[in-house]
Order: C-alpha cells, then structure tokens, then sequence
C-alpha cells in the first residue's frame, strides 16, 4: 500500500446529483469506505476523494461514471450503486460505463430500462442476436421483466407485429378447480406478474388498446397448441414448470419472423412428484443448436432486496449439503 496521499474532487451540479450519489443520509459513504482506504468528504457540490492514490482513482472513476449516468436521466439506485461498488472493488470497474450505457427502452413514464448487471447484459445481447433463447436463474433476476421490455422495443420498432405471452397453469399448492371465478378469472393470477410488467412498461391504457387489438395476446400454455406464430416476440414465462411435451410443443409453435424466449427457475418446480421439467431437459437436449442460446443468472444477477441474495445464497447451500448427504 503507497504511503502518498492524494485528493479527487467530483463537481456536483444539484442536490438531486449528491443525493443520488451518496445515498439518503450519505449512506453510500460507509460502503466506500469500508471497501477502500479512502475518505469522502462533501463540502457543499464538491465532493472530495483522499487516500493512497491506487484507492482514489478506482473510486474517482465509478463516481464519473455514475454521475454521467445521471444526468442523462437515469435514476441510480442503491443495488445499482452496490452492484458498481463491488465491480470496481474487483477491478472491474472499467466495463461500468458500457453496462450502464444499454439503454433498452424508456417506459410512459420515463422510466429507463437498462441492464444492471453483465449477466443481465449478456442476456439482452442473446435476445437481441439468437431466435430462441433460454434463461435460467434465481428469482429477483429480472428474466421476465427484461423479456418483456426487448419485447416491446422490438413492438415499438415493428421488428415484430405482436407479443405473444404464454405460462403454464400450475399450481403451486393450491388447485385451479377450488379458485373461485370462470375459467378466465381462475387463470389471472398465474399470468398477474406478465400483467404487471406490461402495464410498468407501457401503461394500463395503452396495454388494454394493444389487447383489445389483438397486438398482445396472454394465455395459458394450453392456448399455444396446434399455431404457428409468425413475425411474433414469445414468451415463455415459468418454463420449469413446463413437461417435455409442453416444451416440444411450445418451441415448435415458432414461426418465420420471430423470436422465443423461456424463463424459469430449475430450483423452484411444481411439478407433481416425478414429472422432469421441460426446461431442465431441454438444456440438455437443444445444446449445440446454432441459433439458441442459453442464458444462467445467478444471485449476483439479484436486482430486489439485498437480503434475496443472501436467502437464495443459504437454500442452495441447504440443498447441497442435502444432496450430499
């Protein structure tokens, strides 16, 4: 370690930019420095940066390009701010300015949709150049709402003239028969998250229009039998839960023009007792194949409450010390 000490200062331009960066209540403060031997020391718009100066420019750097981020409207937040934290920690800084600069799509209310981590980015890459591609990984990644923001990039860009959005209907404890409601009304639930996402992504009146038009259909898996779907974006959401019939079925529906994309969690099956999931048998069987992808998000890809990370991290080791015993 250098026995120098040097000073970085970082210009703030409003109180908006100093909240942001350093968190409610300068919370962001602790983090820096409890990851490098640094002070941060604010004076008004100024923020200054001392320590060794192997410590000060990594931190120097992540603020820049934090702070070009939001002025360009992107609204940092505190797992993004971590997330650049732990990859300048790692020496992995330099790849912040390409992560943050995907700009996907920019919601009706101005909401910048972007990737916010490389396994997140990988995973927009694959949609954006394979026709089918899978993604695998823990909940709190962000699988389903990525999906759904490329999908209607690609609507609004009339790459595709419709978004096809698909899950299978399996309980999970509970059974359909015993839901109160018509058949439409028993199904909701199960497709409520693809709901949710479209009306953040496009607002609720815009989402009923598209509908109503038959731009954006949503049904259960059962519908997708016996179509072929052309010039469309599908989504195949809770892919683990699907059998490997449903999964043939599902991946042969695909038309000229158009794009497939399964989410699921191989953790999380609900499944009854000895049927193999579609998803998990499929990585095996369409290996190899040119054109489809596979995508693996981990924990590190978690983008909700910190402590979803930590809870995923101790299942897994449960499970393994269960399987190993």
């Amino acid at each position: 370690m250098s026995d120098r000490i040097t000073s970085r200062i970082v210009a703030l331009e409003s109180g908006d930019e100093s909240v942001q960066l350093l968190g409610k209540y300068d919370q962001h403060f602790t983090l820096v420095e409890s990851e490098f031997p640094v002070r941060l020391l604010p004076r008004g718009h100024e923020l200054t940066i001392e320590g060794p100066p192997e410590a000060v420019e990594p931190v120097y750097r992540m603020f820049q390009v934090l702070l070009s981020q939001i002025r360009k409207g992107h609204i940092l937040t505190g797992s993004e701010f971590e997330y650049a934290l732990k990859l300048t920690r790692d020496g992995n800084g330099e790849g912040l300015k390409e992560l943050f600069s995907d700009l996907v799509l920019i919601t009706h209310r101005g909401k910048q949709i972007r990737p916010k981590t490389f396994g997140q980015k990988r995973y927009l890459e694959a949609m954006r150049h394979d026709d089918i591609v899978l993604c695998i990984g823990p909940a709190g990644t962000g699988k389903t709402y990525l999906a759904l923001a490329m999908a209607v990039d690609f609507l609004k860009s009339k790459q595709i003239q419709r978004l096809v959005l698909t899950r299978p209907a399996v309980e999970a404890g509970e059974h359909l028969g015993f839901l109160p409601g018509d058949f439409q009304e028993k199904v909701d639930p199960y497709l409520r998250p693809i709901y949710d996402g479209l009306y953040d992504l496009l607002g609720v009146e815009v989402f009923q229009k598209y509908r109503e038009r038959g731009i954006i259909e949503i049904a259960p898996l059962a519908y997708m039998r016996g179509r072929t779907l052309d010039d469309a974006f599908v989504i195949l959401d809770e892919g683990q839960n699907t059998t490997t019939e449903q999964m043939k079925m599902f991946l042969t529906r695909l038309g000229f023009g158009s794009k497939a994309v399964i989410t699921g969690d191989i953790t999380q099956v609900d499944l009854p007792r000895g049927r193999g999931s579609g998803l998990e048998e499929s990585v095996r069987i369409l290996d190899g194949i040119e054109g489809i992808s596979f995508i693996y998000l981990t924990e590190k890809d978690v983008v909700r409450h910190p402590l979803v990370q930590k809870i995923i991290k101790a299942y897994e080791s449960y499970e393994a010390r269960k399987g190993s015993n």
